[in-house]
């Protein structure tokens, strides 16, 4: 691979980025509904498959896998460290004040009043595991990568 195409691995790497820190937190808050309500959360498993196809194309690209890596593992060591800086940095991010998801919940309410989306999986450590997986993976030798890189 390239130059440009490190540098394209990379720009859709960030880009990826957005959808799997919402993914993620969608999955989160869906599993939390369901062990309230004591009931199946079968969008909780389509929202962590979503995640989990995400992540795996990303690991082909070692310049993806970082890209996208490295932000969500520094949200997970701040949600970690100092969780009253990482809701505030959550409370900044698109679509904080219409429920935390950037599509519709319908007619339940996915976030908490003040709960900015990210807290629920920043707080369960899901960053910090999915970005150090993606990092880990980019780190790996090419022949272990992925067998989808060939």
């Amino acid at each position: 691979m390239g130059r440009g195409g490190h540098a394209l691995a990379a720009v859709a790497g960030l880009a990826a980025a957005i959808p799997v820190y919402y993914l993620t937190d969608a999955a989160a808050r869906a599993l939390r509904g369901g062990t309230v309500a004591f009931a199946p959360a079968p969008a909780a498993l389509a929202y962590v498959a979503g995640v989990a196809v995400l992540i795996r194309v990303l690991t082909v690209w070692p310049a993806a896998a970082l890209a996208c890596g490295v932000p969500l593992t520094a949200a997970g060591v701040l949600f970690a460290l100092d969780l009253d800086a990482a809701v505030g940095v959550a409370a900044t991010l698109p679509w904080a004040r219409a429920g935390g998801l950037p599509w519709p919940t319908g007619p339940v309410p996915w976030a908490a009043p003040g709960e900015p989306p990210g807290t629920l999986a920043g707080m369960t450590g899901l960053y910090a595991l999915t970005g150090a997986f993606l990092v880990l993976s980019a780190l790996l030798p090419a022949r272990r990568r992925s067998i989808l890189g060939g």
